[in-house]
């Protein structure tokens, strides 16, 4: 018999007639504020479970399914996470853990589809390689995660902390990146065949102060009033990409063509190895 109980009053919430909680079903369930500290989880069905509080600091949740889930407030510090589901193409389906704890967690392949993680507190965790298509991480602290490989394609990041975060090689195109800081973050493209995409992102005041963006795809992106003070943008590709009084001073744009972005009234004379067509107006 295991038994699972309050984290702050001690009482039980639920009694399970197992021997351990590997694969076990425990879906549907109300386990709000429940203690669950390094417990091994792996592959346990939360499926539509309230689990809202919960305390899962140094849980192993490998392969578990948090499907429609409920860990808002959720304490999953140091949890290990890899290729969890908790995600869904169904936005309904997929789990809310909306000012949740994820410091210097594991979440590599993870599913985060759809998945609302809004004011959640990311801080060095591993988002390797996780598809986190259309999640919502507004307002989150995301500073110093590593999340190489991976699908942010639409993920709301409207604020969303990411200086010093590692996104090589991973595609945000159509991510809504507005006021996000992004300072020191690497968007770099670091293989000859992989490539580190921002078409169609939004970016309109974004911090990308000192930020690594080599080789990026940004075709059509939205860089109004960003500041891209010191970024690289070496080789990048901006087609299309509207910098209206953007901060460039001392920009790197080595090997940029210029001909088809909006420079409207953004100081190009303090960016550095820039060619500016003569024709283009209103470029300071």
């Amino acid at each position: 018999m295991i038994y699972i109980a309050n984290k702050d009053t001690g009482n039980v919430l639920a009694s399970l007639d197992i021997s351990s909680f590997v694969g076990a079903d425990l879906s549907e369930r109300d386990l709000r504020g429940a203690d669950l500290r390094d417990a091994d989880l792996r592959g346990v069905n939360f499926w539509h479970s309230d689990l809202s509080g919960a305390d899962l600091r140094g849980a192993n949740l490998k392969h578990a399914i948090l499907q429609g889930g409920r860990f808002d407030g959720a304490d999953f510090s140091n949890a290990i996470l890899r290729h969890a589901n908790a995600g869904s193409l169904n936005q309904g389906e997929a789990a809310t853990l909306n000012d949740a704890r994820f410091c210097d967690a594991d979440l590599h392949g993870a599913c985060m589809r759809n998945a609302s993680l809004s004011h959640a507190d990311l801080q060095g965790a591993s988002l390797d390689h996780v598809d986190a298509c259309h999640a919502d991480f507004q307002d989150s602290d995301m500073a110093g995660v590593s999340g190489r490989h991976a699908l942010f394609i639409g993920a709301k990041l409207v604020r969303a902390r990411l200086c010093s975060a590692d996104f090589r090689n991973s595609h945000l195109n159509h991510s809504d990146l507005t006021e996000a800081n992004l300072q020191n973050a690497d968007l770099s493209t670091d293989k000859t065949d992989s490539f580190t995409v921002l078409n169609l992102a939004i970016l309109d005041k974004a911090d990308l102060r000192n930020a690594n963006l080599h080789g990026v795809l940004a075709e059509n992106a939205q860089f109004s009033f960003a500041n891209l003070d010191h970024a690289d943008l070496a080789q990048a590709v901006l087609s299309g990409a509207n910098m209206y009084r953007a901060n460039v001073s001392s920009a790197d744009f080595t090997d940029v063509e210029m001909a088809t972005v909006n420079m409207e009234y953004a100081n190009f004379s303090e960016a550095t190895n820039v060619d500016i067509p003569a024709y283009k107006d209103h470029v300071r």
